[in-house]
């Protein structure tokens, strides 16, 4: 009597398992919609004259810096807080083969760095905090005019020139890197489980990276004479801040036991269907074992901890 048939062996299984990019996408149909919202509000906000703020004549002594042009221009922000972080997190996804941490790590971090450009415009345009080259702005043949009665500058520079003079504080630079690059740094410490205190220094210098370029990007800000230090500090702490509340939103923080992959990924595990079958690949000969776990009862939080596991080495491995 002939053996029974064996089945043949599947194909290894990825970490995005059962389900298609595009149906994460759409699950986030509304969130995608509101990332334009977003983009709208911001070039809205644009528009918005700022407050002009009371500068007298003794004030003019801190506001009398040279006019130059950026280090950094305003099209390279977009590259460095958008494009730079892209490039890692595509990296990963081509590695890793995760479709729920690349999807949630773009989304995180466009509502990073869109979320920090309408708070630092929307503030730019509230405070309006002359610039340190704000005299050659609004006397740029070098002759001053005040108001007899009141002391207010009479600028008669360009418009727009003016208008920017008018948009010292916080600098859109900083906060704008601090947002991408330091949305990135979270991400990198949770991908290199930087802490988990075995003592690589060495992941703690990668993760740090990103954020020694946004603060270069914040200091050529200070050294071009748009912005004066607080400005710069203020910018980076805000971009910082909110890159922390949207990386947490996705993502576990990094220093926890599953902080590799976002939240979403973890519920997408502990499906309704109570069971999944992780196969991992060794160096050798590509040899997969389907593992079946269930997810039920007390032993949730342990095969879960099993499960995510073997995924990730068998994702390296390959």
């Amino acid at each position: 009597m002939p053996p029974p048939a064996t089945p043949a062996r599947s194909a290894a299984v990825q970490p995005c398992l059962r389900t298609h990019g595009k149906e994460v996408a759409r699950l986030h149909l509304f969130d995608w919609i509101v990332l334009l919202l977003l983009v709208a509000t911001t070039g809205a906000l644009g528009l918005v004259q700022p407050f002009h703020r009371f500068v007298a004549q003794d004030m003019m002594s801190d506001l009398r810096y040279p006019m130059k042009g950026s280090t950094v221009p305003d099209w390279a922000v977009p590259v460095i807080a958008i494009v730079v972080p892209m490039v890692f997190i595509a990296g990963i996804y081509i590695k890793r083969r995760n479709v729920y941490d690349l999807h949630h790590a773009i989304l995180g971090l466009l509502f990073s760095v869109l979320i920090t450009a309408i708070v630092t415009v929307a503030i730019k345009d509230a405070v309006g905090r002359p610039r340190p080259d704000f005299f050659w702005r609004c006397f740029p043949d070098g002759v001053p005019k005040y108001n007899n009665v009141t002391g207010d500058v009479i600028c008669h520079g360009k418009p727009g020139v003016i208008k920017e003079g008018y948009k010292s504080f916080p600098s859109g630079h900083a906060s704008g890197a601090f947002a991408g690059l330091g949305f990135l740094s979270w991400y990198l410490a949770g991908k290199l489980k930087a802490f988990d205190r075995r003592g690589h220094v060495a992941k703690l210098c990668i993760v740090l990276l990103p954020l020694l370029l946004a603060t270069m990007v914040a200091i050529s800000r200070v050294t071009d004479y748009w912005h004066h230090w607080q400005d710069v500090f203020a910018g980076g702490v805000l971009g910082l801040v909110v890159a922390s509340f949207c990386y947490l939103q996705f993502f576990p923080p990094p220093y926890s036991e599953h902080g590799v992959w976002p939240h979403a990924y973890l519920e997408h595990i502990r499906g309704p269907e109570g069971e999944l079958k992780a196969q991992s690949t060794t160096n050798s000969n590509m040899h997969h074992n389907s593992l079946p776990l269930d997810l039920s009862g007390s032993n949730e939080t342990r095969t879960t901890s099993h499960a995510l596991d073997s995924i990730e080495e068998g994702s390296r491995d390959q």
